[in-house]
């Protein structure tokens, strides 16, 4: 049986953004064990001209909420991006689970073709739905999970590949 769209996108999100909220769990204890303020870790990032660990986690579930109701055919829901601590972070990450774990395969799958157009730093980007999802938003959704994962690290939070993949007997 072929992979369907939904099998490659919601569960994925869902899975990613459960690994990623267990790693934000384990820095914000790292944190109180080693009696760090918590704004150091929120402050971070990886390097003078990237995001801070709040927005690569807001970017990671803007384009995986959006990615399901544009193909969907539902409105994107917006969110403020006023997070600024650990447990703001973690309702940012349930919220989005929330709202992907509403979605049934039959909204999703068949969306291989539909058109899907969005703007991005004042730029109009078109897609079908295959490459949209594929080629765009599971990419992007990574790279920023991964620069959330790599600031932790880099910051001495104690997680390693296990951490980033999440249990492995799914």
């Amino acid at each position: 049986m072929p992979l369907s769209m939904y099998q490659a996108s919601v569960p994925v999100f869902i899975r990613g953004l459960g690994n990623l909220s267990a790693i934000l769990k384990k820095a914000e204890a790292h944190a109180a064990a080693k009696k760090i303020d918590p704004a150091v870790f929120i402050q971070a990032r990886l390097a003078p001209d990237m995001l801070a660990l709040p927005r690569q986690v807001q970017i990671a579930t803007d384009g995986v909420k959006g990615c399901a109701a544009r193909l969907a055919g539902v409105d994107v829901p917006s969110y403020a991006d006023t997070e600024s601590t650990f447990p703001g972070l973690q309702e940012r990450l349930a919220k989005t689970m929330s709202f992907l774990q509403g979605f049934r395969p039959e909204q999703i799958d068949g969306a291989e073709e539909k058109p899907v157009s969005l703007k991005i730093a004042g730029r109009e980007l078109s897609f079908k739905g295959r490459p949209y999802l594929l080629d765009f938003v599971i990419p992007n959704f990574f790279f920023h999970v991964t620069t959330a994962y790599g600031i932790l690290r880099h910051n001495g939070v104690e997680i390693g590949k296990t951490d980033f993949l999440g249990g492995l007997n799914r």
